[in-house]
């Protein structure tokens, strides 16, 4: 079992930086990649960035440029750090974490909030 425990959310204006920060605990030894979700009201969730074990780094395409997943040397950690928001990058903000195995652990999520 995987524990995660998402902050760092809040309101933030147009153009704005927010940090993601997901804390994690447990069997850590299982996880091959952690990352960040985010679902808008009426949309489904979206994968936002993703890094395996190996370094490995996966983003949608509309943060490339102003999203930055980065982590702990033993994958205990995640942080996102967002640039330039805009009004469509509001959602509530999950952690992600896969194991081997396949199985998917998330956090309860963060809010983001880019508004003026």
């Amino acid at each position: 079992q995987v524990q995660l425990v998402e902050s760092g959310g809040g309101l933030v204006q147009p153009g704005g930086s927010l940090r993601l920060s997901c804390a994690a605990s447990g069997s850590l030894f299982s996880i091959y990649a952690m990352g960040w979700y985010r679902q808008a009201p009426g949309k489904q969730r979206e994968l936002v960035a993703s890094l395996t074990k190996y370094g490995a780094t996966n983003y949608v395409d509309s943060v490339k440029g102003r999203f930055t997943i980065s982590r702990g040397s033993a994958l205990n950690w995640i942080h996102l750090e967002m640039n330039s928001l805009k009004p469509e990058d509001t959602a509530v903000y999950y952690c992600n974490a896969q194991s081997t195995g396949s199985v998917d652990y998330w956090g309860r999520g963060t809010q983001v909030t880019v508004s003026s």
